[in-house]
């Protein structure tokens, strides 16, 4: 079976062009003795906005592994698949993000419920029985689905040639420890081998910002589950590298350390799952090459300003914008380079930074996607400028703050 290292961090690339710049993030966190295996992930609703094929992440991932002569493992995500559009990234993808959040709460027949619970009577010590029927009844089907998926799959594709996720993230409520443990008992007997499992956790991921919540709240339940997974590999036939996949994790600052607390305590590895911080850190590269570069990224601020309703509609559930504090475009196109990236790069402590306009433009690429050459033109022309930030992003800010040294 092609399996998963340890520590992994998924990097997304809306317009494929920041694949070296992310995978020198890796070099130079290995040159430090983190070894992290990188996994280029876009989903197929990024596709459709930006006009892309799934074959063209893994000639984008290609290239840069050649460029800079990585020789480690690296892989390409079919990322939030269902049966509906995974036949697209099948050949070209070895991990599938299979998303059921969709299926969670799907009934299932009365039978096959009770048949579960009989079959899986060390479950009954870890929940009271009415709670380990609710999870049962709210968990069996979406499983159920994500086997069928996963089957869908094997059948096109050599199962000992891909790695599988199974991911239930984004839904409203979040999966406790002893819940997690019933879709993996559920997991197991659909056969399916997943390498890493996204539940929902307690708290808000909202694109592109910190954590909203407790991050003492979050350490307790990340190490739950962290106990749970331990258990689940001696109990049920699922992969020895089960480990958990954090979706939404980039810029996560706040919760970063608990993780890294838990893995050095632990042992355990863990998937950090970003996307969206690669196409901030283009506009934030566009910006600091002032000229062109700077008119093009406030072109798309006002943009997205402008269409901020209909861009923030499909996420209305992973983000909190107050409209109040967006600033006006007339005033950002007054706004130097320095006042551009100021207001964009997640730094907090830094007194212009605004969470909101970093949110509007975080699912504003739909914007950039429009401009097409003019925009992808840019990119090249700035690319240095963009390349350092890309790199500096997800090293400094992302890899060394997560993951311990081995």
């Amino acid at each position: 079976m092609l399996e998963l290292r340890k520590y992994s961090i998924g990097v997304g690339d809306r317009f494929a062009h920041q694949a070296k710049a992310q995978l020198n993030a890796c070099v130079q966190a290995a040159a430090q003795g983190i070894h992290v295996v990188p996994v280029w992930n876009k989903s197929f609703r990024e596709h459709g906005i930006v006009g892309s094929e799934p074959p063209s992440v893994r000639v984008a991932a290609d290239a840069a592994v050649a460029a800079l002569g990585w020789s480690d493992p690296y892989h390409v995500d079919a990322d939030h698949i269902n049966l509906g559009n995974v036949d697209g990234f099948i050949e070209a993808s070895d991990f599938f993000t299979i998303d059921v959040a969709a299926a969670i709460g799907q009934p299932v027949p009365d039978a096959d419920a009770a048949a579960f619970i009989d079959r899986h009577s060390e479950l009954k010590g870890e929940l009271e029985p009415d709670a380990l029927a609710a999870a049962v009844a709210r968990y069996l089907g979406a499983v159920g689905e994500a086997g069928r998926i996963y089957r869908h799959v094997a059948a096109r594709k050599d199962p000992a040639a891909f790695i599988t996720e199974v991911s239930m993230d984004e839904t409203d409520s979040p999966q406790t420890p002893p819940e997690l443990l019933v879709i993996l008992a559920a997991i197991a007997d659909e056969g399916i081998p997943a390498q890493t499992i996204a539940p929902k956790f307690t708290g808000r991921f909202n694109k592109g910002v910190d954590f909203v919540g407790s991050p003492e709240g979050f350490e307790k339940e990340f190490n739950g589950d962290l106990a749970v997974i331990a258990q689940a590999v001696k109990q049920y036939p699922l992969p020895r590298n089960l480990k958990l996949s954090v979706h939404s994790g980039s810029d996560k600052f706040s919760i970063y350390e608990p993780i890294r607390r838990a893995l050095a305590a632990s042992g355990a590895g863990v998937h950090l799952k970003t996307a969206g911080t690669t196409w901030l850190e283009e506009l934030i590269g566009l910006a600091e090459a002032g000229g062109d570069g700077l008119a093009l990224a406030k072109q798309v601020y006002a943009k997205a300003y402008a269409d901020r309703d209909a861009l923030c509609a499909p996420y209305a559930t992973v983000i909190d914008i107050d409209a109040s504090k967006l600033p006006a475009p007339d005033a950002v196109n007054a706004w130097s380079a320095e006042e551009y990236v100021s207001a964009l790069r997640h730094d907090q402590s830094n007194p212009q930074y605004n969470a909101n306009l970093r949110q509007l433009l975080h699912v504003g690429y739909k914007v950039a996607a429009k401009l097409g050459a003019r925009y992808t033109g840019m990119l090249d022309e700035c690319e240095a400028s963009i390349a350092r930030n890309v790199t500096t992003n997800i090293l400094d800010r992302h890899i060394l703050r997560v993951f311990p040294k081995r």
